[in-house]
């Protein structure tokens, strides 16, 4: 009764060692379950599909009334550009509103410059075709006291991607196993127990160019490719 479960574990040892990383084998004595554990990863590239940037007012005025007054008139001309270019007022978001003095400390001394008004929100893009004239055409109301920042691409219509991953996770799971089956001289069975960890697509390209505004060319955007990335652990058992 005892020999079975000795050869099996001196062959699966042998296995064992032989296995890169990300690779577990699972053996158990007699009464207990025997099996192999092995994980997979599937990674696919996809272009996304919104664009997400900060785009606001930063002046500076002499009064708080006067700094406030025109930050708001700004602001108010650069909303209305966005909403003109098609832009959904549930993808425009306050993302920064600040009042702050400015002061000059040379010669020891301090000296009040004036006072310095932010007010930024955050935009999603789904045009992303358009997506260079959109931000021009906003920023143009702002003039020199625009300000663009933080664009980063998103994909939020991942499904059919993640699926993809998925498959391909398992048969780099499967294969894996069906290599430490062979190897040990046993046949792999049914899988008993299966995970999935899911990431989150990672930019893989993200440039952003400044308008020429002397030629009147439009800002070229490149949305580049984001990655999807499934990761599984199985648990096969052994017939």
């Amino acid at each position: 009764m005892m020999k079975r479960p000795l050869i099996l574990l001196a062959g699966l040892a042998l296995v064992l060692a032989a296995c890169g990383e990300g690779t577990d084998v699972i053996v158990s004595g007699e009464g207990e379950s025997v099996g192999i554990t092995v994980s997979g990863e599937g990674r696919v590239a996809g272009t996304p599909d919104t664009l997400t940037l900060t785009i606001g007012i930063n002046l500076e005025r002499d009064t708080v009334s006067q700094a406030t007054e025109d930050a708001a008139r700004l602001a108010t001309d650069l909303l209305d550009a966005l909403e003109a270019e098609g832009i959904e007022e549930a993808d425009i978001q306050t993302a920064n509103y600040s009042i702050y003095p400015n002061y000059d400390y040379r010669d020891e001394t301090r000296r009040l410059l004036g006072y310095r008004v932010t007010n930024e929100v955050r935009v999603k893009i789904r045009a992303l075709d358009r997506a260079g004239e959109i931000i021009d055409r906003a920023g143009s109301q702002g003039g020199n006291e625009v300000v663009v920042q933080g664009l980063g691409f998103s994909l939020e219509d991942n499904d059919l991607l993640v699926v993809s991953a998925r498959e391909a996770a398992w048969q780099d799971a499967r294969g894996k196993a069906e290599q430490l089956a062979r190897l040990a001289g046993v046949t792999l069975g049914a899988p008993t127990s299966i995970s999935e960890s899911f990431s989150a697509p990672v930019p893989i390209q993200r440039l952003a160019y400044a308008e020429d505004a002397a030629m009147g060319v439009s800002t070229p955007i490149q949305a580049g490719e984001l990655d999807v990335s499934v990761t599984i652990q199985v648990t096969f058992g052994l017939g």
